[in-house]
């Protein structure tokens, strides 16, 4: 099987997305992935591994999108482009692994041996968000005395209680949160 790991988080993701964290068995991502079940077990040492494995590969992937997001300082506006941060970052499988790491004790464990505290993806969006607000602060369109942790917190929430258990989350929707949690501190 050429680059397994790759194959089995794909198959990972295609199962969490489709029928949620419960279905989620070393027998169904092996399946989804067309190989042996002892083909994720020559890679990984249990399922849990393989999990946490999975989550941070997936919140490293968003550096990507931080890089377009930060990429867009000073360009277009602070909330159209939060907005469509937020919805690359929700409408992915972020909000999907969020449930993972809740429903499942081990990979808790696990993924507290390299990532202290909180969710990865959720962390690493926050992080991705907050650097922009300062960018965007630095440039002058942020208020200067805005407080960026709070207003990333209010975005990185709002923004998962938005995605979370929905399919179709309408863009002004997403807009008109980003602009309420903007409105004081905009210039």
């Amino acid at each position: 099987m050429r680059d397994a790991r790759t194959q089995l988080f794909d198959a990972a993701e295609r199962v969490l997305l489709r029928a949620g964290p419960g279905a989620l068995t070393s027998r169904a991502v092996t399946d989804e992935a067309g190989c042996a079940k002892g083909v994720l077990h020559r890679h990984f040492a249990d399922f849990d591994s393989f999990l946490a494995a999975l989550v941070l590969d997936r919140a490293g992937a968003l550096e990507v999108q931080g890089a377009v997001l930060r990429g867009s300082a000073g360009t277009g506006t602070v909330a159209g482009n939060l907005a469509e941060a937020l919805t690359a970052l929700f409408g992915s499988v972020a909000v999907a692994i969020v449930g993972l790491v809740a429903a499942r004790d081990g990979l808790r464990a696990k993924l507290r041996e390299t990532w202290p505290t909180g969710v990865p993806v959720l962390a690493e969006g926050t992080s991705i968000v907050a650097s922009y607000l300062s960018l965007e602060r630095d440039l002058g369109r942020v208020a200067p005395g805005a407080d960026i942790e709070a207003l990333t917190l209010m975005l990185i929430g709002g923004g998962h209680l938005l995605f979370a258990g929905r399919e179709d989350v309408p863009p002004d929707a997403v807009h008109r949160m980003v602009t309420a949690a903007l409105a004081g501190a905009s210039t």
